[in-house]
């Protein structure tokens, strides 16, 4: 009757696998938020720099979950803005092959972060001949992840400074408002402070 145990001791593993990836996850998005809003910016880039090679790990350890390379994704694009110039487009183009990776296994994985996260990379990087830079591609991913998740800050407040970015003061106004307004993320209160505080930046230079 041995056998009859595996698929719960199965189940058992299961459930401490996910439980082992939801805590590695949290650590890896308050070590983000904490370089983001709380480090010097001249000490930012050597900071992304380590937390980058911590996410590569964090995706080896987890093969096939869309989780990890979302939040690979995410480092390498921020380490990249801290990085500038020729030798960050190197890094957004890692950065685009981790999400789209995570977007083919799962693109509602965390409320749509891969899609918000590629149409966010999309209009900020510089367009052809240097790098892949689309505003289509942008608007097509960022309202996609708008239709996912209509309340989330992130896609709120990318969509925003997206169309601020086209010029659309006015609509962009409307998004970037909402990201004052909809509910925090639990564990992710360092990030939605420093998220809130860009988008009410944004709407004062309105």
């Amino acid at each position: 009757m041995k056998w009859l145990m595996l698929p719960a001791v199965f189940l058992v593993s299961l459930n401490l696998w996910a439980a082992d990836l939801d805590t590695d996850l949290l650590d890896i998005q308050t070590r983000w938020a904490k370089i983001q809003y709380q480090t010097p910016e001249d000490k930012r880039e050597k900071a992304f720099e380590k937390l980058s090679a911590e996410t590569e790990a964090f995706v080896s350890q987890y093969p096939g979950r869309a989780e990890p390379l979302i939040w690979q994704g995410i480092v390498l694009s921020t380490y990249a803005g801290a990085k500038g110039g020729l030798g960050a487009l190197g890094l957004v183009k890692q950065a685009r092959k981790s999400l789209e990776k995570a977007v083919e296994i799962d693109p509602n994985a965390l409320d749509g972060s891969a899609l918000t996260s590629l149409g966010s990379l999309y209009y900020q990087v510089p367009g052809w001949p240097l790098s892949f830079g689309d505003d289509d591609k942008a608007k097509k991913y960022l309202q996609r992840a708008l239709t996912l998740n209509p309340e989330g800050i992130d896609a709120n407040f990318f969509f925003g400074d997206y169309l601020l970015e086209q010029g659309e003061n006015d609509r962009a106004k409307v998004y970037l408002s909402k990201v004052l307004e909809v509910p925090g993320r639990p564990g992710r209160a360092l990030a939605d402070e420093g998220r809130r505080r860009e988008a009410k930046q944004r709407l004062e230079n309105l």
